[in-house]
């Protein structure tokens, strides 16, 4: 057993990964990736670690779980009104990092950042179990509160509300999609010398440029 921190090391040997090996659209790419974490059993494969920037400038990040990506994006859903919510309302700009462990491979997504349609939000909202539905109203995500007394006890008074109907979409509740400029695949590779694939474009209407980074 390593007897301090920085003892702790992992030689990573499983796969190598080259601009050839990889598909000429990052989304499929991505998608690719996905689908082997889904084979592997990875846990959550769809977790991903949130970073957005205060109004300080300082960095900020959570773990979010990623519910739908397309060519226009990657997205996920939260309180418009969370801490999160209101950086990305000063700042609209995140970054979206995806570690698999057992595979050896990282992603990370940067990019500009917009809201959904209101009917979108909608449709994954209906999809939800109900009690998360409720919770969604429960909380003001990132706000100070007593106890978790507070929480069930507006817990029960909702679902006296909503009783014996459909529970509505909170209107500070919604999705974000991350419109990608950037995506960066890593493989972990011997003696730390890494994989890196990175795609990057300026604008959604450009093609996207591929090429290998320094590890």
């Amino acid at each position: 057993m390593p007897s301090t921190i920085s003892d702790l090391r992992k030689e990573y040997t499983l796969n190598g990964l080259d601009t050839t090996d990889v598909s000429p659209n990052p989304i499929a790419q991505f998608k690719d990736w996905f689908d082997s974490a889904l084979t592997a059993n990875v846990p959550e494969p769809n977790a991903m670690y949130v970073s957005t920037v205060t109004s300080e400038g300082r960095p900020d990040g959570r773990i979010v779980l990623l519910k739908d990506v397309t060519d226009a994006g990657f997205v996920f859903y939260t309180n418009y009104e969370s801490r999160k919510g209101n950086e990305l309302a000063a700042h609209p700009f995140a970054t979206l990092t995806f570690f698999y462990q057992a595979l050896e491979r990282q992603i990370r997504i940067e990019g500009r950042v917009e809201k959904v349609s209101p009917e979108e939000s909608d449709a994954y909202f209906g999809s939800r179990p109900r009690g998360s539905q409720i919770g969604a109203w429960v909380s003001h995500q990132s706000s100070v509160i007593e106890s978790r007394d507070v929480l069930e006890k507006r817990r029960q008074e909702l679902e006296t509300q909503f009783a014996d109907q459909p529970v509505p979409r909170p209107p500070f509740w919604g999705g974000y999609r991350v419109i990608p400029d950037a995506i960066e695949f890593w493989q972990g590779r011997p003696s730390r010398l890494h994989d890196r694939i990175r795609y990057r474009r300026e604008s959604p209407d450009q093609p996207w440029t591929l090429e290998r980074l320094a590890p």
